[in-house]
């Protein structure tokens, strides 16, 4: 089973290793056939602390690591992110 990847802006990065990403998806209302925006956060692991509140990031479903973290950041800003560089 593939894993989801999905895409987002850090929030917040306060946390150790840990970065909050904001995941924005369209949806239609089911009465209105309007879109609406719907939001979620997620906490993602980002071992070298590299990741700053603004970037936008691309995380990726893994192994749970806490009790709420089970998404690691695999990209920033467009690039690929390489896991244990400080920034």
């Amino acid at each position: 089973m593939p894993r989801r990847v999905l895409s987002g802006r850090v929030v917040s990065d306060r946390m150790e290793k840990t970065v909050t990403v904001l995941v924005e998806r369209r949806v239609m209302h089911p009465l209105y056939k309007k879109f609406i925006r719907r939001s979620k956060k997620y906490a993602a692991h980002d071992e070298g602390n590299s990741c700053k509140v603004g970037d936008v990031v691309r995380i990726e479903e893994c192994p749970r690591i806490s009790k709420r973290k089970a998404w690691l950041v695999i990209e920033r800003n467009g690039e690929r992110f390489a896991p244990g560089a400080g920034g």
